[in-house]
């Protein structure tokens, strides 16, 4: 157990024209706070953590209100501590910002824990948004939890754990701080599964004498040929890779531990970048290298400024190895990330290069702040934390990462909403791709956009990314629920004009409250999307309007323009003007928002029926159509053909004739001097030559319809003809 003499001793290697005096001021401050409280999972004193936190940022050698903070992280929670204010009136404006920001939520109640950890979560972020010291010191506040995790019951152990991997590794890989990321997730692995984690453990164990072995083979073979070309001031370093690492590759590809071949990677480290790429050249020539596995992240660095060379290479006796070269100031960055240059000065700015370097946590606060729900917010942090793959430049070089799988769509969402709205496709190295297109290493993206262009809900299977999957979500969801309140406005106006009710009148009249309460609804809005998309229906609505007396057959029926005339403004409240009808009506009320179903395509003079769809307004069927006769009774709707003559309509046709040279010229002058209009065709021709046609064609009723194909069967060589 350290003690405060050591810690500032340890302190005083890295922050040599500082007065500590301070970090002694702290400690006594938090061991009076802490005076009669102990780790209620050991016997030891509770100052014991917090010393050990400002130890773990001492080993970072970080800057003294960073370690100060680390003593007093979580004093604020403690009800002998006055306040925020008092903290900075003793240690400074800095050390009370970061103590404020790691502390928890308290005297908040939620009605979930997912709601008390996303505003956790969120508060954490926001704060260290500002200062990325807040979530150094949480990040050692965690690392100090996990290692003690041991004494915790063990049903907070996997909660813990599982937030630890989904949230703080990943964030400890974001700031690059690579021995804390892959510390943090072999101690979850522990937790979460601990069956694995003692197998591989031990299988590992078994072979780690072979395996050092191997190690020294491959750095004598390294050394012997480097020196050949001078490079002989390198050094090599071998190591294991971490239990969670070799955990997860057997996991994603499914295969035995003896079939992981690259369980060992090897680190050359030289004194410059000429060198970096000297050594690269004389490991390829010793081994060959593995097509597809080699990265340059010296020219394009990471987002995070990690900068190495990465190839991978059938080594001696055909064993994969990854090999990494770096000069001596790209490792010490790679390995304590942010930490690596990190102003120690006290009051000292963060410099202009860790400004660029968090930019993307700015960003990501500021998307983050716009989700409300808590579950929603989650999954969109843990998405956004995912290991980056990826690598791709937007067209003033900047870096962008994403995951493996990512698409053009992802890229456009990453720069702003309406540019992934707008989103067609993408000229990747000058060359146009489709959405679909898979992002590869080094890929050089500028979006395509058009102004008519909108989300639909095919592109959720194309993205990977949290934020594009939000993104979209929202719009359909915004996109759905105007459709709804169009809907729902015609529905609620139908009901009311069957008895000469309007809203206003029940509106003035008080009325509305007890319909709203028996049909479980908020407001009228709430009440008009909930009819428009299905959720409630007319039926229901109706039933609702009788329980609360509001329907009475003596009252006198009103004029028809003063009911459109009260439902103005609702219908203005929607946010979307309804969409021409197609020359349907329902119960006499036009403009409502309708389509065509395109299973069976009905035109003016077929038996059909409405179908309320949620969200997309009314599907119009054919009453004889397979798929509305499998649909809900309770949201089928009564509607009739309107007076339009000038609207058309299509019709899907299938004509079967002989393979005869000239016979689609003249089925298309048919069809035309008919005046209708052929919109799709496909055409297959049998090995008797049998022709088979489908056709879509656009005409203005069933008589017009029954006429074309009248005229259709009385070509030469046409044997059927008829409606699909």
């Amino acid at each position: 157990m350290q003690t405060i003499t050591d810690l500032i001793e340890h302190a005083g290697k890295h922050i040599t024209d500082v007065d500590l005096a301070p970090l002694q001021k702290a400690y006594d401050y938090a061991a009076k706070i802490y005076a009669d409280k102990t780790l209620y999972y050991t016997r030891r004193p509770y100052i014991s953590h917090p010393l050990a936190v400002s130890y773990i940022l001492t080993n970072m050698q970080l800057d003294l209100p960073t370690l100060m903070a680390g003593l007093l992280h979580g004093v604020l929670k403690e009800p002998t501590t006055s306040s925020e204010q008092e903290l900075q009136e003793l240690f400074g404006k800095d050390v009370a910002t970061i103590v404020c920001g790691t502390s928890r939520i308290t005297n908040v109640k939620f009605n979930s824990a997912i709601a008390y950890q996303a505003e956790n979560i969120r508060k954490m972020l926001l704060a260290m948004s500002s200062d990325i010291r807040v979530l150094l010191v949480k990040l050692a506040d965690r690392l100090h939890d996990m290692q003690s995790l041991k004494h915790v019951p063990t049903i907070l152990q996997k909660e813990i754990a599982r937030e630890t991997l989904d949230l703080y590794a990943p964030l400890a890989s974001r700031l690059g701080i690579d021995w804390m990321k892959r510390e943090l997730e072999d101690l979850a692995f522990a937790y979460l599964h601990p069956e694995e984690y003692a197998d591989l453990t031990t299988r590992i164990k078994t072979t780690m004498r072979d395996r050092t072995l191997y190690v020294e083979e491959v750095k004598k073979l390294l050394y012997k040929h480097l020196a050949k070309y001078s490079l002989t001031s390198c050094r090599i370093l071998g190591r294991p890779k971490h239990l969670f690492s070799i955990y997860r590759k057997l996991i994603a590809q499914d295969i035995p531990l003896d079939k992981v071949y690259d369980k060992v990677a090897f680190r050359i480290i030289v004194n410059d970048i000429s060198e970096c790429y000297e050594a690269l050249g004389v490991v390829h020539s010793l081994w060959g290298p593995v097509d597809g596995r080699f990265k340059d992240f010296i020219n394009k660095p990471k987002a995070n400024m990690y900068q190495s060379l990465h190839t991978s290479v059938v080594g001696p006796h055909g064993e994969f190895m990854e090999i990494q070269i770096r000069t001596k100031e790209m490792d010490k960055i790679a390995k304590e990330g942010i930490a690596a240059h990190w102003a120690y000065k006290e009051k000292t700015a963060v410099s202009k290069k860790d400004a660029r370097l968090f930019k993307w946590l700015k960003q990501l606060v500021h998307w983050l702040q716009e989700l409300k729900d808590p579950k929603e917010f989650l999954d969109a942090v843990k998405g956004e934390l995912n290991h980056a793959e990826i690598y791709v430049l937007t067209p003033a070089g900047e870096v962008k990462e994403f995951p493996k799988g990512s698409t053009p769509l992802d890229f456009a969402y990453s720069i702003h909403t309406e540019v992934g709205n707008r989103c067609t496709g993408a000229k990747v190295n000058d060359r146009i791709v489709p959405l679909k297109y898979k992002l590869k290493n080094g890929d050089l993206l500028k979006i395509i956009t058009s102004p008519s262009q909108k989300p639909n809900r095919g592109w959720l299977s194309m993205v990977k990314t949290s934020r594009a999957k939000t993104r979209i979500r929202q719009w359909l969801n915004r996109d759905k629920q105007e459709s709804s309140l169009v809907v729902g406005h015609e529905i609620v106006e139908k009901e009311l004009k069957k008895h000469g009710l309007s809203v206003k009148r029940i509106l003035k009249a008080g009325q509305f409250k007890g319909i709203l309460n028996t049909l479980s609804c908020n407001s009228l809005n709430d009440l008009i999307i909930k009819l428009g998309s299905g959720k409630i229906t007319a039926k229901a609505f109706s039933k609702a309007l009788r329980h609360e007396n509001i329907l009475k057959d003596e009252q006198p029926l009103v004029d028809e323009s003063t009911i459109a005339k009260d439902l103005e403004p609702i219908r203005k409240k929607g946010g979307a003007a309804p969409q021409k009808s197609q020359g349907i009506k329902i119960d006499g009320i036009d403009n409502v928002l309708t389509r065509i179903s395109n299973c069976c395509m009905p035109v003016p003079g077929d038996d059909v029926m409405g179908f309320i769809t949620a969200g997309r307004g009314i599907s119009i069927h054919k009453v004889s159509c397979p798929n509305f006769q499998a649909t809900d009774p309770q949201r089928r709707i009564e509607i009739e053909w309107g007076n339009d003559t000038e609207a058309t309509h299509r019709a899907q046709i299938q004509i079967i004739a002989g393979d005869q040279k000239g016979f689609l010229a003249t089925l298309s002058n048919t069809i035309t001097l008919n005046n209708a209009n052929i919109v799709n065709v496909t055409a297959h021709t049998s090995a008797s030559k049998i022709a088979v046609l489908n056709m879509v064609v656009e005409v203005k009723d069933l008589s017009h319809i029954s006429t074309l194909l009248r005229k259709i069967r009385e070509i030469d060589g046409v044997m059927e003809a008829r409606r699909r």
